[in-house]
């Protein structure tokens, strides 16, 4: 039977480097039995398929079908203690687990000095890089055997083991408060984007108060600072308050820079945080800066200087490549960007496996923006087919609402008029679902339902008039978000002044740099 590549056991074969796989064919090779055991068959037929077919596996190998699913789970779990015995899998977090695993064994011989000693040194190591789950956790350990290990100094041990348990509880407490919050924050974002109206708002900024814990900023270490960050960071991006976000995704990305051991030890985090940076000043249209960011976080990935592994190496794909996307939105070059899509559509198909739904459509609707602003309506209109036609997509409400309204225009613009009306039709039930029908939509839709029945002569006209209406909401708290994905004003400035749209936002881009 031939599945869906989604089979766990084939996505981690897949996922293997030649020298992983290597690895694994030597640690399973070094006792004789394994050469031809039935778990290492299945391994080096996995290793030879494109598309997984357990049909192929029951008949190139010994397996019966009863078999497999013991089999395959047996498999899977020898790679991944390969995978754990392999150096570039190995960190400051594995190697305190290791020392507390090694503790725990001479402990349970009764070895208590030893262990003891052992942990000593690896709480140092643990609290050093704030891994303050696992110190609490080897403090709580040196709490058990100091009550076996009877020494003369075991009522002073006792004091220092208490007082040091609670200031790591009280660290770990504040900590997981903040990072469920910021989880909170980032979930109600992908739901449903930014706040919609004044109810929304009133709601997220009570949903945050009511969640925030107390704190004292001074004795915050750098894991509890991230987290403030981060949750600050979250209610800044639903509130639209850019200039916050701006503010938090710095302190986020400059907590990395005083503390640059913490780069390598928590990649991801520094990666992420130098992405909402560039999305704020994206946001705040401050190129200068953005290309600066950019370009710093370019450099620190082609250096080698975070950790070489898939994980890392994705979102660094990701990170780098929406934001050079965003970078030509900034100032109108959306004929310049139009060169970067074929590369970062052969890259999306290599990280399939590692890049969610909602991201790969986020890098369609980015495409469909550039080949809109470079008057490619048609090919526009192909990458957002891609977003409407997907019934999987259940987050981010704002990208799906958006890529309708988008996807009207640009097929207005490419002169599809024979598909306006279902099209109006479908958008407008949609939205009116989504609970997202507002003003800006409500405009744009009665504009584009009415044109057919506006003679050639009277057209600039009904454009002037739209874009007087929708400049009233250009500035407003809610109903600005619409440009926030779609530069509604600039197109009917482009179609009110004969001009494309690039060179519009180009124009505009520019008045703004003398002005400053």
């Amino acid at each position: 039977m031939t599945k869906d590549q989604k089979d766990n056991l084939f996505l981690l074969v897949k996922s293997l480097t030649k020298s992983e796989k290597r690895q694994f064919k030597l640690y399973v090779g070094r006792l004789g039995v394994n050469s031809d055991s039935k778990f290492l068959s299945v391994f080096n037929v996995l290793d030879k398929m494109s598309v997984y077919d357990e049909r192929v596996i029951l008949k190139s190998t010994e397996v019966k079908k009863q078999q497999l699913a013991n089999v395959k789970a047996h498999l899977y779990k020898q790679i991944l203690i390969s995978l754990k015995l392999n150096p570039s899998h190995q960190n400051i977090r594995s190697q305190i687990r290791e020392q507390l695993d090694f503790a725990s064994i001479l402990y349970h011989k009764g070895l208590y000095k030893q262990s003891l000693k052992i942990l000593d040194k690896a709480k140092d190591l643990a609290i050093v890089n704030e891994e303050k789950n696992l110190a609490y956790e080897i403090v709580e350990l040196e709490k058990v055997i100091e009550s076996q290990y009877i020494t003369r100094s075991m009522s002073g041990r006792a004091d220092e083991l208490t007082i040091q348990a609670k200031e790591l509880s009280a660290a770990n407490v504040i900590a997981s408060k903040l990072s469920n919050l910021s989880l909170q924050l980032y979930g109600l974002f992908l739901k449903t984007g930014y706040v919609r109206n004044k109810e929304e708002s009133i709601w997220v900024q009570d949903y945050f108060d009511k969640r925030l814990p107390k704190y004292d900023i001074k004795k915050l270490g750098f894991r509890e600072k991230l987290w403030l960050y981060n949750a600050y960071l979250w209610y800044s991006f639903l509130m639209q308050d850019f200039l916050n976000c701006y503010k938090y995704a710095s302190k986020w990305v400059d907590l990395f820079y005083q503390n640059s051991n913490m780069i390598h030890l928590n990649p991801v985090f520094f990666l992420k945080g130098n992405n909402y940076l560039l999305e704020s000043l994206f946001f705040l249209k401050n190129r200068e800066k953005f290309e600066s960011s950019l370009n710093k976080l370019e450099a620190i990935v082609a250096e080698n200087k975070l950790p070489n592994d898939e994980n890392v190496e994705a979102l660094s794909f990701l990170y780098i490549n929406l934001n050079k996307i965003n970078l030509h939105f900034i100032d109108g070059t959306f004929e310049d960007g139009l060169s970067l899509v074929p590369k970062m559509e052969q890259d999306l198909v290599r990280f399939k496996n590692r890049i969610d739904e909602h991201h790969t459509m986020t890098f369609y609707y980015k495409f469909a923006s550039l080949y809109f602003g470079a008057g490619k309506n048609r090919k526009a209109i192909e990458y957002l087919g891609k977003i409407i036609s997907n019934k999987t997509l259940t987050m981010r409400e704002d990208l799906l609402c958006f890529s309708r309204v988008l996807n009207l225009v640009a097929h207005y613009e490419a002169g599809l008029d024979y598909h306006l009306e279902t099209l109006l039709r479908s958008t407008y039930k949609f939205l009116i679902k989504m609970n997202d029908l507002h003003e800006v939509q409500k405009e744009m839709i009665k504009f584009i339902r009415g044109l057919q029945d506006i003679y050639p002569h009277d057209i600039k006209k009904a454009f002037k008039t739209l874009h007087k209406k929708l400049k009233i909401y250009e500035n407003d708290p809610f109903e600005g978000r619409a440009f926030l994905y779609l530069d509604i004003i600039s197109w009917l400035e482009s179609k009110i002044e004969n001009k494309p749209v690039d060179k519009i936002i180009r124009e505009k881009y520019l008045a703004e740099i003398n002005n400053n």
